[in-house]
């Protein structure tokens, strides 16, 4: 056992708005099944700012139930070394570098017991739910249902902070069963946005076009596999597929925005028989025409959540460089720094990933 102490530095949320840095906050007990790791860093996912913020989504409101359960520590974007485990846990070691799934499956649910974790019933992520709390402190707990892999030592820790985001991104461009032969469009240029290009870039698409309203994501999209990238702001991108696909419109569309004129946009530039992946968190309801998915065009239309199965895949090929990271981790705080880190994930000022670093 290493010396782990009773309290630590844990940014707390007690309510919607309501978060505050504890420096006396209780580390997690190490239960027989448990591992606690020391954290290395927290990626600051634009859901850990909407929560924040009191989106309906975690926190309820007339037609959902809240989702959050206070207090809690908020985060799963992270990664650090085992610091402590319980007397069960067999294949690690003290320092061994680890990151988990952010979603915690209770094992029993039909979702569960039929290999489909990611849908869990109950639906614990870290982050959420006072009994898995998140990254944004210097320890957390790992329960015996986490579902755990293996960091390479000499991956820095500026691309081991991608792992989870580009797990989701994976899934995502699976989802779209892209074959050599399609023309796709991604639009949104973020950091899952990058992920999504550098893996769709591996599937070897006949033309990877990528759509985003600031210039400078379009050129880091060009840098990491994109053979077409456009403003829509600044030029009729539904014209300019048509007009490149013989009027028929892309074969694969996904949605990586969250906005929802970029969901009518994928709609009007799909061809028939297309196929769209809707990805993004959205903050409001979103309006469609419905009879282009059914009478005009005939679409598969897919959702993508969380990343099952794929931080292995993500973690071999982050490390041997097919998955492109570089500039992708934008800035850095420390936990004192929260607020700060806060309002830079929000993309305002044209970051990607923001990350606390302990």
């Amino acid at each position: 056992m290493s010396n782990v102490p009773e309290t630590m530095k844990a940014l707390v949320a007690y309510g919607k708005g309501d978060y505050r840095l504890e420096l006396n906050y209780p580390v997690p007990e190490c239960g027989p099944d448990d591992i606690i790791i020391k954290t290395e860093g927290c990626g600051v996912c634009v859901s850990d700012v909407k929560c924040y913020h009191g989106a309906p989504m975690y926190w309820g409101d007339d037609v959902q139930p809240a989702w959050v359960e206070p207090p809690v520590i908020p985060g799963h974007e992270f990664l650090g070394r085992v610091a402590k485990m319980g007397e069960n846990v067999k294949g690690f070691e003290i320092g061994e570098r680890i990151t988990a799934d952010q979603i915690v499956p209770c094992g029993e649910c039909k979702f569960c017991k039929s290999g489909r974790y990611w849908m869990c019933q109950p639906h614990s992520i870290f982050g959420f739910q006072t009994k898995n709390s998140g990254g944004m402190a210097e320890y957390v707990r790992y329960s015996k249902t986490a579902v755990i892999s293996k960091v390479p030592e000499d991956m820095p820790l500026e691309k081991a902070l991608l792992i989870e985001p580009y797990g989701c991104a994976k899934h995502a461009v699976d989802r779209a069963q892209i074959r050599n032969e399609d023309i796709v469009v991604i639009s949104g240029s973020g950091t899952l946005g990058l992920g999504m290009i550098t893996y769709a870039r591996m599937q070897n698409p006949a033309k990877l076009i990528v759509l985003d309203m600031i210039d400078k994501r379009l050129e880091k999209a060009r840098e990491f596999g994109a053979d077409l990238v456009m403003n829509p702001g600044k030029e009729d991108v539904v014209a300019k597929v048509l007009e490149l696909t013989d009027g028929y419109g892309c074969d694969i569309y996904i949605e990586a925005t969250g906005h929802p004129s970029s969901v009518v946009q994928g709609l009007r530039m799909i061809r028939k028989l297309g196929r769209m992946v809707e990805f993004s968190v959205f903050g409001e309801p979103t309006t469609v025409d419905w009879s282009i998915i059914g009478d005009k065009k005939e679409l598969d239309v897919l959702g993508s959540h969380l990343s099952p199965y794929c931080y292995p895949f993500v973690i071999e090929n982050i490390a041997s460089g097919k998955l492109k990271t570089d500039g992708v981790v934008t800035r850095t705080f420390s936990l004192e720094e929260w607020e700060t880190a806060f309002d830079y994930a929000s993309g305002k000022y044209g970051d990607f990933k923001v990350a606390i670093t302990f």
